[in-house]
């Protein structure tokens, strides 16, 4: 518990801050996808890469953050995170280029967000009781929200009338006011030793979630598509051979890296699976809207954000009403709402997109799909944490949160992969229809066009005389809309799936026995 000198709600503004720094990235950069390809030199699919791997970082290092708890203490982890975040973000401010980005921001911001996700919870977790804890967990909840609901104005204003960098400089002032009030956080007594950390485990859960969403990422590249299932079918085949060392570890009675035990309950895992499936078509929607505008709509970063922002403020909205209507309807019914409710959203979006399209038409159906989004994001966590025993309770963060980043890596890497599979395969038709020849094949005219795609149409296309470049714009344009709106499709399956998947989930009565 907090110590009574000092201010009650300290330590959640604390974890409220590192939370907001970690979730703002994400959507804050989507809308600066044309802006970096220009100024990194560099392609859809590499930003694409490098915002699919930051989620994929922080999901992959999330157990070992969760378990160093144990070993360093809380608040300790928590600082170690900070410091290594903070290095990440000072150097994706200076990148020059895109591997230098992928190093500050995917690898070391991830990292660092890593150590501190888990350790936010936890914080949380145990310095307050009773209904303090339900409105702290609100508040850090709600501001993990409002991170993501900000983010893509914020993006837009600093990358179209400043420079993008500042969304990474201005998150150093949040580290500085974290550093400097530390105080109210609480250190916990260490339970283990270093000795007592499942290396095995780590190496084994690292590689295998990165060989999966790296054999994802590679179907968007062509020429790379043999690489695919070897990565995924090995990734896999890893994640298993994890799972089964956990379970020989703690029969052994030795320390695993995580208690895969949890799994086992029904709430828990349904809790989990319906995180995974609610975040996919959330990151999904964050990285192809901006693609979609700003190539076909011709739109710049601060319009892009603005197109974005009524769905991130309906989301935050009704994330926060979610957690109050909660009491009246159950959680379980309010997922299940969420899931239609935002099906319907996609739905209507599938049939907005086409050459005339503008950055406003989206609007209406991004609401409706910012509300569903908003209710399943007021309950999936409390649901899931709410199976852990006090004694689980670390682990189950490390689960919750590897599980839900791990959703958001693969909306992101998924859903940007249909959407460039659909592109370049759309071009083929559209190449044979058109009046495109000249010495080249209809093949190297669609390698030169989905280059084009690549570039975000910020520069002209390969090998295409200057009269053809307003057909090849419009070919390409027509193609993107085409592939968007089966994208859609899919997204709108995807959240059906996860109303499924809701009905399983135990009612209230059952959850609280």
């Amino acid at each position: 518990m907090a110590n009574e000198d000092q201010y009650k709600w300290g330590v959640v503004i604390v974890a409220c801050m590192a939370i907001f720094i970690i979730v703002l990235d994400s959507s804050a950069m989507n809308v600066a996808i044309s802006t970096l390809v220009i100024e990194l030199n560099t392609s859809l699919s590499m930003i694409q890469a490098i915002i699919a791997l930051y989620a994929l970082i922080i999901a992959s290092f999330m157990l070992l953050g969760s378990k160093l708890q144990d070993i360093l203490g809380r608040k300790k982890t928590f600082l170690v995170g900070l410091v290594i975040y903070a290095s990440g973000t000072t150097i994706a401010t200076l990148s020059v280029n895109a591997t230098m980005l992928l190093i500050g921001w995917a690898v070391l911001e991830g990292i660092g967000a890593a150590l501190m996700f888990p350790a936010t919870t936890t914080l949380v977790g145990a310095s307050y009781k009773g209904k303090d804890k339900v409105t702290a967990f609100g508040i850090w909840g709600g501001i993990a929200a409002m991170g993501a609901a900000i983010g893509p104005i914020v993006g837009g204003v600093f990358t179209t009338y400043l420079t993008w960098r500042l969304v990474f400089a201005s998150e150093l002032i949040f580290v500085a006011a974290i550093i400097i009030f530390r105080h109210y956080l609480s250190e916990s007594k260490p339970s283990l030793q270093w000795k007592d950390l499942d290396m095995v485990g780590v190496l084994l859960s690292i590689v295998s979630l990165i060989m999966i969403i790296l054999g994802i990422l590679l179907l968007g590249s062509p020429q790379n598509w043999g690489y695919v299932p070897v990565l995924v079918i090995s990734g896999s085949i890893l994640f298993g051979i994890f799972l089964l060392w956990q379970r020989r570890r703690i029969n052994k009675g030795l320390e695993p890296l995580t208690d895969i035990s949890l799994l086992k309950n029904r709430l828990f895992g349904l809790g989990n699976l319906n995180s995974i499936i609610s975040q996919i078509p959330l990151a999904g929607f964050l990285f192809i809207i901006p693609v979609f505008l700003q190539q076909v709509a011709k739109a710049d970063a601060f319009t892009t954000g603005l197109a974005l922002l009524p769905a991130s403020i309906t989301i935050l909205i009704f994330s926060l009403l979610g957690a109050r209507v909660s009491s009246i309807l159950g959680p379980k019914y309010i997922l299940m709402i969420g899931f239609i409710v935002s099906a319907v959203g996609t739905f209507i979006l599938g049939g907005t997109f086409n050459l005339n399209t503008q950055a406003m038409d989206i609007v209406p159906g991004t609401i409706v799909f910012g509300i569903g989004i908003g209710f399943l994001l007021s309950q999936i966590t409390n649901l899931a944490m709410s199976a852990a025993r006090g004694d689980q309770e670390t682990d189950a963060a490390g689960l919750f949160n590897s599980f839900k980043n791990l959703g958001y890596s693969l909306g992101t890497a998924l859903i940007g992969v249909l959407l460039l599979v659909g592109i370049f395969g759309g071009l083929t038709t559209s190449i044979d229809a058109s009046s495109l020849s000249g010495n080249m094949t209809t093949e190297e005219i669609q390698e030169n066009l989905f280059n084009y795609v690549e570039k975000m149409q910020t520069v002209s296309p390969e090998n295409i005389p200057p009269s053809m470049v307003p057909e090849v714009t419009q070919i390409v344009n027509s193609t993107i809309s085409s592939a968007m709106k089966q994208t859609f499709n899919v997204l709108t399956i995807i959240l059906l799936l996860g109303f499924v998947t809701s009905l399983f989930i135990p009612s209230k009565k059952r959850i609280n026995p």
